[in-house]
């Protein structure tokens, strides 16, 4: 091997560049390489400077280096990453400055923390509204807009332009939304330079490319005796770029490209576009003034890439630029040369899922499957954190615990949720949904053991928030609770909770607070409610990983909060919201050895044995190109920022090196969350070149997705049949309204559930009212005004009516829905109901609104009894009666009525008959009628029933007398739905009954 070959001792302008090919683990080839040149002697490699991108590639290839010499040890080169570079770690080789001692990373001055800038940038973006009555006066969505002036501050910075630069470019002919962007801006340009020389720091893209710089300087004016590689790079920084240009110029020194293509033909290289993955290289070859023919194969990786010449010309294919697409053809014609054959990827298997929970069963079987071989490694590579949690949740089935090293949010983690439910739950008064998500989180205890807390939360539940949401505020969650015996200590226990939130229920309600001041107020309730009977709630908010990061980012937002002005406590919770967005906290250590979960960034330069790349859709990798919110496209390109589909050439550039690994599977979903997707652009170009999967790959994707069909298959299904329970015949009850009998012919199972086993349906949670308390509303407006006029009515009956009105629907009158669609119907209603009346009290009288009865039967199987409430009787000027109910859904139809399914007004007939009916002498039956009050186009109508009312009665009451005595028979089962001709129109027992497993099909009636 010539020393010209190698990074070694020369005299030239000539730039030394290197690349490992894609299809080579790029660290462990890296690794080798050094220690083949350099590591002769046991302290010959302490003696190399190795620069890599980020941290996470300089442990990676700590780790090759581990792996390279068998766990031997060994003294390691000095690495050092330079994309996310801080001052301790190249002070070492600036500390002594440039010649002449002008300069020295010392002078440089330190990084605006993250968090203090975002507030810095809120507060100018708060007063920049003020001042021209326009913008967000909210402070949370000024910490939001923050945040993305901060990223296009680092954009600019990265690129090394100025924001002077701004001026003109928005001519006259443009939308005034681009002016008003503009003059934004200048918050940017004319006063972040006072406030940063005011606190004598700068922008951390600023400070990078600073020390990057500094670095450049020293070694260009003193380059360093000692060997300097810089690898894994592509330069996409420009201050990196020109940090490569003089490493590769060094006397030892030499750049190591990751992927270079070298197989691309030259009108394709030339072709080479923004979203194309070899355009960074590109970029960067131009920048070191050198050409691809000039870049020499990495020591250790010649023979390697020769002997896998199938895969990185498939995939150079696969990435050929659009504008050369047209040579396509020739690898289509014969693929067979390269060893690519008809449907097979060598090596690439290709998956297409149902829908992401498929997707991410098939995933963890690959990568469970890859354990069953001894020190086999496999990793998950994606850009979609659901996917990465669906895969870790299907994993841990089998007990294998793997982390995604992508991090998670930090708002997402059970400290940040908890935090931040506790800032709701006061915010919103209680509210049903906000309270309980704080209250059931498994941090809060409220002093007491977790177990009897939860027990106090449930009993809170059932007796206080379940249906109508309960008034604001502690007094009223007491007063929905009760006085009952054996509530007390459930009051007590709401009034300690009160107690240990009463600072920051006060805070949340100031007009103006510091942010100080009710953060401090916000933790210390939050650390009281996490407390137990066994710890504090320090000790158990602030505890693990996700605590420590969030303790981290309340000490930080602590220290920058006095750079934002006092704002009003009830803005505060979203305000913490925007500003804990971003952060994530990743693990300090993987959980598996031989299994991972990567996002694209942590997968650059690392490989796995089987390396999985999910979630190849269009819009989740790559992304979409992103819009700009603050400069249109022709601004970007004037200003000089890059194009958005820079960052697609990025992602392509990390799918391709991915892609290369020995043994790879692609997933993707056809659907998710039920909307059709769309396949990835670079699966869609694969497809095109070799067709559908076939041989071994295609073999292997149908086995994956049968296991994991199969694995949640049991081994033998149980016929569900419908549930026939027989009760004896003293629990069964001897008792039942008309509603109730019409249910026990519908579905029996729906009484026997409610009656014998006393189960209630809950009401939803903050619910609003819904149809039945609609239903209820009318009733008792119609009720209260006939019985206010039982004879005659005033001529201003409308009016009286509405009033009535008015007071039904004054408790929900204040909710948009009610008072939008409920009133308004009413009001059509209320005027069909006094026209119709006035002309019905010529011919009858009322006797009864809201009439209650009882009647018993005496039966075989022991008395029963029948109870109704009439909405109301009439007695016509013959003595006859009137019964009407008012309905305001649907009214039965006559063949229910004439079958018996739908037996109310009969069976109130019957007992009118009877003399069941309170104050109501027994009487001829001569009407029977529903009064339905639709509040529509056709706001009321009367039906009356075209056969005799005295026939109906009495064929009600014998049909329940039947019915009774069938079920006085100890073996008679309450059968859910078994008329499949007269189902029930809804049941709250459907669930457990279990309707949906055994419903298929038809049976007869029992």
């Amino acid at each position: 091997m010539a020393d010209a070959q190698v990074p070694g001792a020369r005299a030239t302008a000539r730039p030394v560049v290197y690349s490992i090919d894609a299809g080579l683990p790029f660290v462990d080839t890296l690794a080798r390489g050094l220690t083949d040149r350099f590591g002769k002697g046991p302290a010959d490699l302490s003696r190399v400077t190795v620069l890599l991108p980020t941290r996470r590639a300089v442990r990676a290839l700590r780790e090759a280096f581990l792996r390279a010499s068998g766990g031997e040890p060994m003294l390691l080169p000095l690495m050092r990453p330079i994309g996310d570079v801080e001052e301790e770690e190249l002070a070492i080789e600036t500390a002594a400055g440039l010649a002449g001692g002008a300069d020295s990373t010392l002078s440089i001055p330190s990084a605006m923390p993250e968090l203090k800038r975002q507030l810095l940038l809120a507060n100018l973006i708060l007063t920049w509204g003020k001042q021209r009555g326009v913008g967000p006066g909210d402070p949370a969505q000024a910490g939001r807009l923050a945040a993305e002036l901060a990223r296009l501050l680092d954009q600019v910075q990265t690129e090394r332009l100025s924001f002077d630069a701004l001026t003109g470019l928005v001519p006259e002919d443009y939308a005034r939304h681009w002016q008003l962007t503009l003059d934004f801006l200048r918050i940017l340009s004319e006063h972040w330079p006072s406030i940063l020389a005011e606190r004598g720091a700068i922008d951390p893209a600023a400070r990078r490319n600073r020390l990057l710089e500094a670095l450049t300087e020293r070694w260009r004016h003193a380059p360093p005796a000692h060997p300097v590689v810089a690898a894994g790079s592509t330069g996409s920084i420009p201050a990196t770029a020109d940090l490569l240009a003089v490493v590769a110029r060094l006397p030892r020194g030499a750049v190591v490209l990751p992927g270079l293509d070298l197989r691309l033909d030259d009108e394709g290289w030339d072709a080479v576009d923004p979203a194309h993955p070899q355009f960074g290289m590109k970029q960067l070859l131009a920048h070191l003034r050198t050409s691809r023919e000039e870049v020499l194969a990495w020591p250790d990786g010649a023979a390697a890439v020769a002997s896998d010449a199938v895969r990185g010309t498939l995939l150079s294919e696969v990435m050929r630029p659009a504008a050369t697409s047209e040579r396509w053809h020739e690898f289509a014609e014969a693929p067979e040369a390269v060893g690519v054959e008809g449907g097979s990827g060598s090596g690439i298997t290709r998956i297409t899922c149902p829908g992401p929970r498929e997707e991410a069963g098939v995933i963890a079987l690959a990568m469970r499957e890859a354990l069953e071989t001894p020190a086999r490694t496999a990793a998950l590579v994606t850009t979609d954190r659901g996917l990465a949690r669906r895969v870790a949740a299907e994993l841990a089935r089998w007990d294998i615990a793997v982390d995604d090293s992508a991090g998670t949010p930090l708002a997402d983690t059970p400290p940040g949720v908890f935090l931040q439910l506790c800032a709701d739950m006061l915010a919103s008064g209680l509210a049903p949904v906000s309270l309980l998500a704080a209250l059931k989180h498994p941090l809060a205890a409220g002093g007491l053991a977790p177990g009897a807390f939860r027990r106090f939360v449930r009993r809170l539940e059932v007796r206080a928030l379940r249906g109508p949401r309960p008034g604001p505020g502690f007094a009223a969650l007491r007063g929905a609770v009760g006085r009952k015996a054996g509530q007390k200590d459930l009051r007590d226990w709401i009034s300690g909770i009160e107690a240990l939130a009463r600072p920051f229920a006060a805070a949340l309600r100031k007009r103006r607070i510091p942010l100080a001041d009710i953060l401090a107020a916000h933790v210390a309730f939050a650390e009281a409610l996490a407390a137990s009977n066994e710890a504090d709630g320090a000790a158990r908010l602030w505890a693990g990983e996700a605590g420590e990061g969030l303790a981290l980012f309340v000490e930080e937002l602590a220290d920058a909060s006095a750079d934002l002005p006092p704002l009003s406590g009830a803005s505060y919770p979203s305000l913490l919201d925007s500003l804990v967005a971003g952060r994530v906290v990743r693990p300090r250590y993987g959980l598996h050895g031989r299994l991972f979960i990567w996002g694209p960034l942590e997968a650059r330069l690392q490989r796995a044995d089987v390396l999985i790349l999910g979630g190849l859709n269009e819009g989740t990798w790559p992304r979409a190109a992103e819009v700009d919110p603050w400069l249109s496209r022709p601004m970007r390109e004037r200003f000089g920022l890059p194009s958005p589909e820079r960052r697609i050439g990025l992602s392509a550039h990390d799918f391709a090196q991915a892609a290369a690994a020995p043994d790879v599977v692609l997933t993707r979903s056809e659907k998710v969350e039920g909307a059709p997707t769309v396949p990835s652009r670079w699966l869609l170009r694969l497809e095109a070149l070799i067709g559908e999967p076939a041989g071994r790959e295609a073999q292997r994707a149908a086995d994956l997705l049968h296991w994991q069909a199969a694995l949640n298959e049991p081994a033998a299904v149980t016929p569900v049949k419908p549930p026939s329970f027989a009760p004896p015949l003293d629990a069964r009850p001897r008792r039942l309204s008309v509603s109730a009998v019409e249910t026990l012919m519908r579905d029996p199972y729906a009484v026997y559930a409610r009656y014998i086993l006393g189960l209630r349906a809950l009401d939803p949670m903050d619910a609003d009212p819904g149809a039945a308390e609609r239903g209820g509303f009318i009733h008792k407006a119609l009720d209260d005004f006939v019985a206010a006029f039982p004879k005659d009515l005033p001529d201003d009956a409308l009016d009286r009516l509405l009033e009535f009105g008015e007071a039904a629907f004054r408790s929900s009158l204040d909710l948009p829905g009610v008072w939008a669609f409920w009133w308004p119907s009413f009001e059509q209603i209320a005027e069909w109901f006094v026209a119709f009346e006035r002309e019905r009290r010529r011919k009858v009288q009322v006797v009864s609104s809201e009439a209650s009865g009882e009647l018993r039967l005496d039966l075989p199987g022991g008395p029963f009894v029948l109870t109704a409430r009439a909405d109301r009787i009439d007695r016509f000027a013959g003595g006859g009666l009137a019964i009407i109910d008012y309905k305001t859904g649907q009214t039965p139809t006559n063949k229910d009525i004439d079958r018996g399914f739908s037996p109310q007004l009969p069976l109130e007939a019957a007992m009118a008959v009877a003399g069941a009916f309170a104050g109501i002498a027994a009487a001829r039956i001569e009407q029977l009628a529903y009064w339905r009050l639709s509040g529509g186009a056709d706001a009321g109508k009367e039906y009356v029933l075209k056969r005799d009312a005295m026939e109906y009665a009495a064929e009600a009451r014998a049909g329940l007398e039947r019915l009774i005595m069938s079920f006085d028979d100890p073996a008679r089962p309450y059968l859910s739905r078994p008329r499949p001709h007269a189902l029930p129109r809804f049941s709250d027992y459907e669930h457990l009954a279990r309707v949906k497993e055994w419903s298929s099909g038809t049976r007869g009636e029992s």
